[in-house]
């Protein structure tokens, strides 16, 4: 008779999250260890699925294709015992999108931690897998600038070194005041496209300098870093020039609106272009805490980032 046993102790704790992984990843391990060891051949898994709906007819969710997931998950986790721990703090659906869909181990343990830190949907971490998120992040975190590092120790994962804006629908040729409207009234996705530690404070935020009003176009506040972010967007491809008007609206946030326990304000500017080594230049003398990155309005083509990646980790190798 097949050994079953830790399939009945489903019927106890279905509804609890822990309980199901522990489940699915004990089952894809008795299934592993067992064709690992020429016990089973690959018709028993079905044999193994019928028995279970025969006997069980109540327990849904153990069809030969998510037996096979389950050994699946298993052994793309069994050799990281810290990176399993996490697995049970996701749902199932979560944590099947992650393993099915990201190929290295980095990718999956990005996607897993982010999940249960910004409390991600379904919906959601699939359109942050179709985004190439963890390429953009990984790219962005390598591109900080050393004031950056130094300021905020905790910054890594924070900024992106281009934004997804998919959702504005934009028409072909828009101005900076587009892209601005088309942000305020998706916050909702900009928000989750920048990361739930994100809080808006205001659109074109006013600082007065001398008798002279300016405007900075959005201004957020970032829970874990603890300072004020301001986004500065240019519709067009960036240009050194931009970064004078960035550092001056910190140095104005910094003196007259930053909070003592708070710190140093950081700048980001948005533009839809950018020749990464003009930025690198530009950036080279700022003492502000500042990063250029691009957006884009359509989902970015996943292979020209993974190479973009590959290329950045073997030059600083």
């Amino acid at each position: 008779m097949i050994n079953c046993k830790f399939v009945w102790n489903f019927k106890k704790n279905k509804t609890i999250n822990t309980e199901l992984i522990t489940l699915y990843w004990n089952i894809g391990e008795y299934i592993s260890r067992k064709m690992e060891l020429s016990e089973w051949g690959q018709s028993v898994v079905k044999e193994l699925s019928l028995y279970i709906q025969t006997n069980e007819p109540d327990i849904k969710g153990f069809s030969d294709k998510n037996l096979w997931r389950m050994k699946q998950f298993y052994e793309t986790y069994k050799e990281f015992p810290k990176i399993s721990t996490l697995l049970r703090e996701i749902s199932w659906s979560h944590n099947l999108a992650i393993f099915s869909r990201c190929k290295t181990i980095e990718e999956q343990e990005f996607y897993i931690k982010l999940t249960k830190q910004e409390n991600y949907s379904f919906r959601e971490l699939e359109r942050q897998i179709s985004s190439s998120l963890f390429e953009r992040t990984m790219i962005g975190n390598s591109k900080l600038s050393t004031l950056l590092r130094e300021t905020n120790a905790d910054i890594a994962n924070t900024f992106k070194d281009s934004y997804v804006f998919d959702f504005l629908n934009l028409p072909e040729t828009f101005n900076e005041n587009d892209l601005q409207k088309g942000l305020i009234q998706q916050m909702k996705n900009f928000i989750l496209e920048l990361g739930r530690d994100f809080l808006f404070i205001s659109e074109e935020y006013k600082v007065q300098v001398g008798n002279s009003d300016f405007y900075i176009d959005l201004l957020f506040f970032h829970r874990g870093l603890q300072c004020l972010v301001a986004f500065e967007l240019k519709a067009d491809k960036f240009k050194p020039e931009h970064l004078g008007q960035l550092n001056f609206y910190l140095e104005a946030l910094d003196r007259d609106v930053k909070r003592q326990n708070e710190n140093p304000s950081i700048g980001v500017l948005l533009c839809k272009d950018k020749d990464s080594e003009v930025v690198e230049y530009a950036l080279s003398r700022s003492l502000s805490p500042t990063m250029v990155s691009e957006y884009k309005t359509q989902l970015p083509d996943k292979k020209v980032l993974q190479k973009k990646l590959h290329e950045l980790f073997d030059h600083t190798r």
